[in-house]
């Protein structure tokens, strides 16, 4: 029988079920108080949704326990699932806590730490949270390694998703003034201010 126009599409069952098994695997690496859906910032929602070919990147700042974390990582769910097509290979997302991403890049590991700056140099999006943490500035040699990596992502205009709780501007003794610099420009028309208490001292997520 001839495929009629009233009939399901297949194309999009195809498209359905491959975004719901790569949301879904997405999830289950997310840490168990972030798998909760929680109402988003417009503007954060607007970054996830928005079109496929658009490289934007987003940096999430704001006080500690706005729910900076929470959004980014439920941000980051909904931009795979809007970039997965029914053919192509699903989008890669890396995700990091600076802490345990500046150990991993230490000199000591430089054979490994190596092989992690070409994985998240490609990666389809780059999610680092908390970007202030360290109480402790990188070594020179692993500043260079987080210069490699968003250089690369910056001129091959590959999105990055920043939570911290100062701005692109104030990170020049974390990460180095070329990676604050670069990282102005990707996110530029990207900042976002997230307010409010905080929501651990409520007993929220």
């Amino acid at each position: 029988m001839p495929f009629s126009s009233a009939d399901p599409d297949p194309r999009e069952s195809v498209l359905r079920e491959r975004r719901e098994d790569a949301t879904a695997a997405f999830t289950d690496r997310t840490p168990a108080i972030y798998q909760d859906e929680i109402r988003m910032h417009p503007e954060a929602a607007a970054w996830a949704v928005g079109p496929c070919g658009a490289p934007a990147s987003l940096f999430l700042t704001g006080p500690i326990g706005v729910g900076k974390t929470h959004t980014a990582w439920q941000a980051a769910r909904c931009w795979l699932g809007r970039r997965v097509t029914a053919t192509s290979r699903v989008p890669s997302i890396e995700t990091w806590r600076s802490t345990q991403l500046f150990d991993a890049l230490r000199p000591d590991r430089e054979d490994t730490a190596r092989t992690l700056t070409r994985r998240l140099q490609r990666a389809d999006l780059l999610f680092v949270d908390d970007l202030a943490a360290a109480r402790v500035s990188p070594t020179g040699w692993t500043q260079e390694r987080l210069y490699e990596i968003f250089d690369e992502r910056y001129i091959n205009r590959r999105p990055v998703l920043i939570t911290c709780d100062v701005l692109p501007s104030e990170i020049s003794h974390i990460v180095g003034d070329r990676v604050a610099s670069r990282l102005g420009e990707m996110c530029r028309g990207g900042v976002l201010l997230l307010t409010g208490a905080d929501r651990r001292k409520g007993g929220a997520a």
